[in-house]
């Protein structure tokens, strides 16, 4: 057949239409490079006390420190509860246009060295720029520490610094003695691609950059047997089970045994530890709230639906959980992982919270 029809008007053979949608377009979203690369110094020193902790589990205290009178600290890691006079990382940031360079790393280490001589702070264990652009020079010097150490006194003697010029003649001489002594092995540069993939670790992460899609560890099965953790939940749903039908379900073993009830109370547990692993996901993933959130959610349609005159406390509870699987979720960064089965599994978290109830006769204690 033919890919032409014949229109009245002309009689001749034409083209069929062909109804093209629109191109589906979404906004342009910078990398978190790009991100990091446009902030101004201020939100990169914050930035980097955000990634600071990731490195090091012993620090017991990350502070920035940066500004007037910081004596060359920008990010102060403490290894113990004294401080600047204990073991300490110091985190020296430096956000600029273009690459840093070795001249302005010296003018860094030299105001490093200036701080210990004059008593502010002893020598950190490690000094680590940090920067979005290393240039090779500034590479190439911090991979030889014994030679760099050289070139670093050398220039010693022959800086206009005014932190180096205005010493006293002791003061410049105890910096020179420092610098020889002191192994340069430990002034390192950062590497910006590392940092991020730090960062990716922190609560932080997610209030800063576009969030990727995580892979959501595989959901928790039950025990055989309801724990401590499940008992109100699950003394709501047995006082369902035998309002509805009496003697034939009041105990865990005859609920087992019932060709309803037992695998109802199995579906319903499984949704329950469905929603414990998504709150723990929520909870190793993204800052603090996100599972409540949802929680918070659900609750405020699930308690409308409970509201409702009900003859039976299984009436109410299919209501609940019928309402919260076509409920809106409020857009956070948690919401896409949300499961049909976590829905439901929030229910019984709220009942077993005592936000929710089943049966309108009394409180499950």
């Amino acid at each position: 057949m033919s890919d032409q029809t014949l229109t009245p008007q002309s009689g001749l053979l034409e083209p069929p239409l062909v109804l093209k949608g629109p191109g589906m377009q979404f906004p342009y979203m910078p990398s978190p490079k790009k991100i990091v690369f446009g902030y101004d110094p201020n939100e990169f020193e914050e930035f980097v006390k955000e990634w600071v902790p990731a490195l090091e589990s012993e620090y017991v205290r990350v502070e920035r420190l940066g500004g007037t009178g910081d004596h060359g600290i920008d990010v102060a890691a403490y290894r113990s509860a004294q401080g600047l006079e204990g073991p300490w990382d110091n985190y020296q940031c430096k956000r600029y246009k273009n690459a840093l360079n070795w001249s302005t790393a010296a003018g860094e280490i030299r105001k490093m060295f200036v701080g210990v001589v004059l008593g502010h702070f002893v020598l950190p264990t490690q000094y680590v720029f940090v920067a979005p652009a290393f240039a090779r020079g500034l590479r190439d010097a911090l991979a030889k520490p014994t030679q760099t150490r050289a070139k670093f006194v050398a220039e010693l003697a022959e800086t206009s610094d005014e932190i180096i010029t205005r010493l006293t003649a002791e003061q410049h001489q105890a910096v020179v003695q420092m610098a020889e002594q002191t192994d340069f092995a430990m002034f390192v540069p950062v590497d910006m691609d590392q940092m991020l993939e730090q960062h990716k670790t922190t609560v932080h992460w997610v209030t800063r950059f576009p969030d990727v899609q995580r892979e959501r560890p595989a959901v928790m099965l039950p025990p055989d047997e309801p724990g401590p953790e499940e008992a109100r939940y699950v003394q709501q749903l047995m006082r369902v089970y035998a309002e509805r039908w009496k003697a034939d379900a009041e105990t865990l073993q005859l609920i087992a045994q019932h060709p309803t009830a037992g695998d109802h109370m199995r579906r319903q547990r499984e949704a329950f530890y469905s929603a414990e692993s998504l709150q723990r996901f929520a909870r190793d993933a993204y800052p603090d709230g996100h599972f409540n959130a949802v929680m918070d959610d659900v609750h405020a349609i699930a308690v409308e639906v409970s509201d409702r005159r009900f003859e039976l406390g299984w009436d109410r509870l299919q209501a609940v959980l019928e309402a919260a699987g076509v409920m809106a979720l409020t857009e956070t960064v948690l919401a896409r992982y949300v499961r049909p089965l976590d829905r439901k599994g929030v229910c019984h978290h709220l009942a077993n919270d005592g936000r929710l109830q089943w049966c309108e006769e009394g409180e499950v204690e």
